[in-house]
């Protein structure tokens, strides 16, 4: 190929400007021409529309791309940069499958689900308990054998869990239901075993009782009595006795404890145990 072609051809190429606005025209023209007399109206409809613009689209394409293969054959590699012709899209038209996209619901970005989700709901309440379960037909725990009660007293007796190898305090707990105007309580530690009064306390005022501690037909009795005008409320209330005794652990099964009260209407009650 001659240099005078080689240069009539990149002249050319360099003052080609396509006619979009002609290109335009010659697509809307085939879309709104007549129809194919040999295509039945009946299957017509947007795929042909879209069928036609297609090809109108391709043979445009098809004439540029083979303008643009002759003009790079007629130049080397070594020589000036080719001019790109760009060709303008046609008209924006949304495609079936990106306005399929749009209606896809998605996740919010909180993760939870859209609006559009069906909510589940429970469709029933759990099931109640058998009225003949196991915990209904289980029977009553049996009585401690250190507690009893007469009309409005309650009482227990038992071992301090605080007590060591040496040292021990018993505890006599009663609760009433009434007022009290007259209150004895009585506790009886066993004296073999090397048992000996450390002292006593009580969860009512100590102002209000009179207490003593003697040694008696083989006890170590210690004795809490209500003084004259004194009265004892409504409540639960703990009497105790400490003492020293024997190395090692000591068997409190021969202690016993009473007490005995009347209440401000003149009702008399008593009630005791041990220390089983």
């Amino acid at each position: 190929m001659s240099d005078e072609l080689r240069r009539r051809l990149r002249a050319a190429a360099g003052a080609h400007r396509p006619d979009r606005e002609r290109m335009l025209a010659r697509i809307e023209r085939g879309m709104a021409g007549p129809p194919a007399a040999d295509v039945p109206s009946r299957g017509r409809g947007p795929a042909v529309g879209w069928v036609r613009i297609a090809g109108v689209t391709a043979g445009v394409a098809g004439a540029l791309t083979v303008g643009g293969f002759a003009v790079g054959a007629a130049l080397r590699p070594d020589d000036e940069p080719r001019q790109t012709v760009a060709v303008s899209p046609s008209p924006a038209t949304a495609s079936p499958d990106a306005t399929a996209r749009e209606r896809t619901p998605t996740a919010s970005p909180s993760g939870s689900p859209s609006a559009s989700a069906p909510q589940r709901h429970p469709t029933s309440s759990p099931p109640a308990k058998p009225s003949g379960s196991a915990d209904d037909t289980k029977p009553p725990a049996a009585p401690d054998p250190g507690t009893a009660s007469d009309g409005p007293l309650w009482s227990d007796g038992s071992v301090d869990p605080g007590s060591s190898e040496y040292w021990s305090q018993s505890d006599v707990t009663f609760r009433t239901e009434d007022e009290l105007a007259s209150l004895t309580v009585e506790l009886r530690v066993a004296l073999p075993g090397g048992v000996a009064d450390t002292g006593n306390w009580r969860s009512l005022p100590a102002e209000d009782f009179t207490v003593s501690v003697a040694e008696h037909d083989g006890f170590l009795v210690y004795r809490w009595q209500l003084k004259a005008g004194r009265t004892v409320p409504t409540g639960e209330f703990v009497f105790a006795g400490q003492y020293n005794h024997g190395a090692g652990g000591r068997d409190a099964s021969k202690d016993t404890y009473t007490v005995s009260a009347r209440t401000a209407d003149g009702e008399r009650a008593s009630v005791g145990g041990d220390f089983a």
